[in-house]
């Protein structure tokens, strides 16, 4: 296990159930708050999952699994992504916080034993999608987005649950295209976002 890594578990001892583990680790690195997030979109993406039968368990494990990167402050995703030889982008250089999707990507796969590709590769795309999205990368990502970690109610709820009773597609774009319509106040447009919105906007105008 890496250094980095290490410091962060030598104080847990591991049940060997994942979820008590990934809440376990979580609060016990100062992050209490992300752990009952984590939950929360486990459980929501249970809920998709069963919506349009995907795999409910990977689902939800994908769900706990999303944001354990937040034990990095986002002053160190950077560095720690390069300590772990992480592919880093320029938007990624620019704007920390969206590197915690491949952070958590690397921590599933070398804290907690996670070897299932399709899981590992919805947690690394949570926060932007990506082109060519498989169905549990648009099952994780919807969750997150209706169990989201903010204060109130989501402002694009309504038009993303519309959506999703006609497809996980549509409900992923509502998201995407909310952003797209505010995009010059974002800080970065992540190139991977900029490709899903491009696929999916082709996808959905020609049904």
């Amino acid at each position: 296990m890496h250094l980095l890594f290490e410091k962060l578990v030598q104080e847990i001892e591991f049940t060997g159930n994942m979820k008590q583990d990934i809440q376990q680790f979580l609060t016990a690195n100062h992050s209490p708050g992300t752990a009952e997030h984590c939950m929360d979109v486990g459980t929501e993406a249970r809920r998709i999952a069963q919506l349009y039968y995907a795999d409910p368990e990977r689902a939800e494990l994908a769900g706990w699994l999303h944001d354990i990167s937040a034990v990095f402050p986002n002053e160190e995703r950077i560095e720690a992504a390069r300590q772990l030889g992480i592919d880093i982008l320029p938007e990624e250089e620019q704007f920390p916080m969206i590197i915690h999707q491949k952070l958590s990507k690397v921590m599933a796969r070398d804290i907690f034993g996670v070897q299932d590709a399709e899981v590992l590769d919805a947690v690394g795309c949570h926060t932007t999608l990506r082109a060519d999205a498989s169905q549990l990368d648009l099952v994780l990502f919807v969750a997150d987005k209706i169990a989201w970690d903010q204060q109130g109610i989501p402002p694009y709820i309504e038009e993303l649950y519309h959506n999703l009773a006609i497809s996980l597609e549509h409900a992923a774009f509502a998201y995407i295209q909310y952003l797209w319509e505010r995009k010059d106040t974002l800080k970065v447009i992540h190139p991977w976002l900029a490709d899903a919105y491009e696929q999916l906007h082709v996808q959905l105008n020609a049904e």
